[in-house]
C-alpha cells in the first residue's frame, strides 16, 4: 500500500465532508483504478473565514492505494496531491548499562511522552511530581479560587499533566515534526476527541485533559513506570559531572540518568540547578494582560451574519502587530472560555486562560502580550526570571494583595482613565473577584503603549476589539519560560553526561505538543546511548 494525500478541497462551510472524500477520490481516479483506492479519510479540516459571504472549510483526504506505480511528481502536485510515507519510531538502542532506573522530574506534556517511550520499551523510568494527581490538583484550585489560599506546590502550574490541564488542551504548535501525529493517535488512544487528528486548530477541553492525564498515568504504572506525586526535586549528588543520586522531599533516588521535563514556572528548581552549575542563558518572551469579550461578539466580528451557525466553530482569532524589534500579538485564545487564577507564589498574581470542550461559555478570553528582549533586564538568566517575578508582585498589590487581580475596561486603558467598572463584559478571573486598575501602573511604559498600539490594530482587523466594555485582567507573565538550559546534540546538559534538560521549561518547547515532541526526542537519545537493563 501506498498512501497520498489530496490538498486543498475547499467546500462551503454547510456542505457534507462527504463531498471532500468524493471530490478527493475523484482526483485520485486521474491515476489509479477505483478498486486500488482504499480508506479515505478527512486528515485536515482547517476554516477559511476570510470572506464573510463565502466561509468555507478547506479538506486534505488521505487515502491508501493498492497500486504501486510511481506517479510523476509533477503530475501529483498538478492535482493538488502528495505521495507521503509514515516513519514509525523506531529506536536505536545503545550499549551501556544503566545503574539504576532512569528519573525523569516532571509530569506534564514532555515528561509524560518521555516516559511513555522509556516505558514502552522496558525502561521503567521513575517520575517525579512536585505538585499532586488530578483529583488533588482540582481540590487546591478549588480552595485557591473560594478561599484565596494558595498551594505553591499543588496549583494551575503544578501537579498532574502540568500547566497545560488547566488550559484549553490546545494543540495547535508550529514544527514540522512527524512525531506530532504520534502524540496526537496517544491522546486520542488516552481519550481525546478523534477530531483533534484532522482539526487544523486541535483541542482536548480542560473537562476532558483530565481524563486524558489520569489514562496516561494508568498506561505508564501498567508498563512498569513508578510515578510519585507531591514530590519535589530538591537537589543532586555528581561524580566526575555524572549524576549518581537526586534528592527530594520523599528522600534520595537512585539515578542512572535524570531528565529534568520542568515545566516554565520551576523557578526554585531553576535558582537550585544554577547553583549547581548548569549553563543556563535568559531568552525573549513577553508579558501582557488577559482580554475578555463576549463570544457572540467575537463570532459576529469574524463570521458576519453566519455567527451562531452551529456548524461553524467557536470563533476564535490570531492577531499580531509589529513595531521594530517588539510585537504585541494574542495567544492562548480560549473561546467561551474563563480566565484562570494561576499563581505559583505566595504574593503574587497570574492570570492564565482556559476553555472546556464544548467552549460554551460566555466570555472568550485571549492573552494579549509583547515582546521582552534579554536586553531589557540585562540579559542575565536569574534578571530574567525576577522580571516575571516582580510584575507578580505589582499586579499583586495593584489587586489589593489578596490575590484579587487588577483589572481594567479597554476604554479606559486607551483613554488614560480608570476606575470605570465592568459592564457588558463580566471578568471572570475568580468569579470576578478584580480591583479596577491602572494597567500603566502594572507595565512597563514600552509594554503598555505597544499594548495600546497592538489594541487598535487589532479593533481594525476585528469589528469590536478594543470595545470600551472590553475588560483587561492582569498580569499574564507565564507565556514561555525566561531561561533555556543548554544542552548539546545528544540532549545533555552542558558539563553533564547524564542530565538531559528538555520541553518548555528548559527553553525548547512551546505548548503542549512541541513539548510532548522534545520529550519524545530525548528519550529517543537516551535509548541510543543506554541498553534496557
Amino acid at each position: 500500500m501506498q498512501k497520498y494525500i489530496v490538498n486543498n478541497i475547499k467546500l462551503p462551510y454547510r456542505t457534507s465532508k462527504d463531498a471532500a472524500l468524493s471530490i478527493a477520490e475523484k482526483s485520485l481516479l486521474k491515476f489509479f483504478s477505483k478498486n486500488s483506492i482504499h480508506s479515505l479519510v478527512i486528515s485536515k479540516r482547517s476554516l477559511d473565514a476570510r470572506k464573510k459571504d463565502n466561509i468555507c472549510f478547506v479538506y486534505s483526504v488521505t487515502a491508501e492505494v493498492s497500486d504501486t506505480r510511481e506517479i510523476p511528481e509533477k503530475k501529483l502536485l498538478a492535482a493538488s496531491t502528495v505521495k507521503v510515507s509514515e516513519e514509525a519510531l523506531a529506536p536505536v538502542f545503545g550499549e551501556e548499562n544503566m545503574a539504576a532506573r532512569p528519573v525523569v522530574v516532571g509530569f506534564g506534556p514532555c515528561g509524560m511522552f518521555c516516559a511513555l517511550l522509556l516505558a514502552e520499551h522496558g525502561y521503567r523510568p521513575i517520575v517525579l511530581e512536585r505538585g499532586g494527581d488530578i483529583p488533588a490538583r482540582e481540590a487546591a484550585v478549588e480552595k485557591f479560587l473560594n478561599e484565596q489560599v494558595l498551594d505553591e506546590n499543588n496549583n494551575i502550574q503544578f501537579g498532574a499533566g502540568g500547566a497545560g490541564t488547566f488550559s484549553d488542551g490546545k494543540l495547535v504548535t508550529r514544527i514540522n515534526d512527524k512525531k506530532c501525529s504520534y502524540v496526537l493517535k496517544t491522546l486520542v488512544e488516552l481519550g481525546a476527541p478523534a477530531q483533534i487528528l484532522y482539526e487544523a486548530k486541535p483541542h482536548i477541553g480542560t473537562d476532558i485533559l483530565k481524563t486524558v492525564v489520569a489514562n496516561m498515568r494508568a498506561r505508564l504504572e501498567a508498563l512498569g513506570a513508578e510515578i510519585y506525586f507531591n514530590t519535589k526535586f530538591t537537589g543532586f549528588a555528581a561524580s566526575a559531572r555524572t549524576v549518581t543520586k537526586i534528592q527530594t522531599t520523599r528522600g534520595e533516588f537512585e539515578c542512572s540518568l535524570l531528565v529534568l521535563a520542568l515545566g516554565h514556572s520551576a523557578r526554585d528548581t531553576f535558582e537550585m540547578l544554577m547553583e549547581k552549575e548548569l549553563s543556563f542563558v535568559p531568552k525573549a518572551f513577553s508579558v501582557g494582560v488577559r482580554i475578555e469579550h463576549l463570544q457572540d461578539e467575537i463570532d459576529k466580528g469574524l463570521y458576519g451574519e453566519h455567527a451562531g451557525d452551529p456548524l461553524l466553530p467557536k470563533g476564535e482569532y490570531n492577531l499580531s502587530h509589529r513595531e521594530g524589534e517588539r510585537g504585541a500579538y494574542t495567544f492562548c485564545m480560549c473561546p467561551g472560555g474563563q480566565v484562570m487564577a494561576a499563581a505559583s507564589e505566595e504574593g503574587g498574581v497570574v492570570t492564565n486562560g482556559m476553555s472546556h470542550y464544548a467552549r460554551d461559555g460566555k466570555n472568550a478570553n485571549a492573552a494579549v502580550a509583547v515582546s521582552i528582549l534579554p536586553t531589557d533586564f540585562g540579559e542575565n538568566a536569574k534578571n530574567a526570571i525576577e522580571f516575571q517575578r516582580t510584575l507578580e508582585r505589582r499586579a499583586f498589590a495593584l489587586g489589593g494583595k489578596n490575590y484579587f487581580a487588577p483589572a481594567q475596561t479597554v476604554g479606559d486603558f486607551l483613554g488614560g482613565a480608570c476606575g470605570t467598572l465592568p459592564t457588558k463584559v463580566e471578568p471572570t478571573y475568580m468569579n470576578g473577584k478584580v480591583k479596577m486598575a491602572d494597567m500603566h501602573e502594572l507595565l512597563p511604559p514600552f509594554a503598555a503603549k505597544l499594548l495600546e498600539n497592538g489594541l487598535r490594530d487589532f479593533g481594525r482587523k476585528i469589528p469590536g476589539y478594543d470595545a470600551p466594555y472590553a475588560v483587561l485582567t492582569g498580569v499574564e507573565s507565564r507565556t514561555s519560560s525566561p531561561v533555556r538550559i543548554m544542552r548539546g546534540s545528544d540532549y545533555t546538559a552542558v558539563g553533564y553526561g547524564n542530565i538531559y534538560p528538555c520541553g518548555e521549561g528548559a527553553g525548547y518547547a512551546g505548548g503542549i505538543t512541541s513539548a510532548a515532541v522534545d520529550g519524545i526526542n530525548c528519550a529517543l537519545h537516551i535509548m541510543e546511548k543506554y541498553k534496557c537493563n
